[in-house]
C-alpha cells in the first residue's frame, strides 16, 4: 500500500482517529515528530535523551489514542503529552544525576590557554544556565521556550494552554527570581 504524505491542515482529527492504530501513529509521527523533537530538546538540551523522550511520547499516544475525547484539538493533546513527559523527565532522578555528573566533568577540565574573557564568559553562561534550571518549572519552561527556543508569546500560549498575560507574568517573575536569587544582571534578563 502506498503511503501518502499529508499536512496537518489536510487531515481532520476525526480522520486520524478513524485509522487503524498503527496507521494513525505513523501519520502522527510524520505530522508532528520533528516539531515534538525540537520541543523536547528545548527542555532536555540533549539529543539522545530527546530521542528517548519522543519514543515515550509516541508510545503514550499509541496507548491512549482511544481515550482522546475531542475536547481539544488532537495536536494540543499530543503537545500536552510531550510537555508532561519532558516535565516528568526534568523531575526524575536520572536527569538530576546526569546534571550533577556533567557538572563534575566540566568543572574538572582545565581551561588551557584560553583568554581570560572566554573563561569569564563561559562561567557567566554556565551560572545563568544553572540558575534557569533551578527555577520552578512554570518559570523555567517559559524562559527556555522564549529565550532559548525563540518562541513568541503567542506560540508559548498555544503550547502551554496559557493566556498571554499568564505567559508574560511567568516570564517577568522568572526573570525577577533569577535577578534576586543569583544577582544576574543584563544580557537576556532585560526585557
Amino acid at each position: 500500500m502506498e503511503r501518502h504524505q499529508f499536512s496537518a491542515s489536510d487531515i481532520e482529527d476525526r480522520e486520524i482517529l478513524d485509522m487503524k492504530p498503527d496507521e494513525a501513529i505513523e501519520q502522527l509521527m510524520d505530522l508532528y515528530g520533528e516539531d515534538l523533537k525540537r520541543l523536547a530538546y528545548s527542555y532536555t538540551k540533549n539529543w539522545m535523551q530527546t530521542d528517548d523522550l519522543i519514543q515515550e511520547v509516541f508510545l503514550s499516544i499509541y496507548q491512549k489514542l482511544h481515550t482522546f475525547n475531542g475536547k481539544s484539538a488532537l495536536k494540543s493533546w499530543i503537545y500536552s503529552i510531550a510537555i508532561n513527559k519532558c516535565k516528568d523527565y526534568l523531575r526524575s532522578w536520572h536527569y538530576r544525576k546526569m546534571q550533577l555528573t556533567d557538572h563534575w566533568l566540566t568543572t574538572g577540565k582545565t581551561q588551557g590557554d584560553a583568554p581570560m574573557e572566554n573563561v569569564i564568559q563561559k562561567d557567566e553562561n554556565k551560572k545563568l544556565i544553572e540558575a534557569v534550571l533551578e527555577l520552578p518549572i512554570k518559570y523555567r519552561e517559559v524562559i527556555v521556550l522564549f529565550y532559548y527556543r525563540d518562541m513568541s508569546i503567542d506560540e508559548i500560549c498555544q503550547l502551554l494552554d496559557l493566556s498571554p498575560s499568564a505567559v508574560k507574568t511567568r516570564l517577568h517573575r522568572g526573570r525577577e527570581k533569577l535577578r534576586m536569587s543569583h544577582s544576574l544582571e543584563g544580557g537576556m534578563l532585560n526585557g
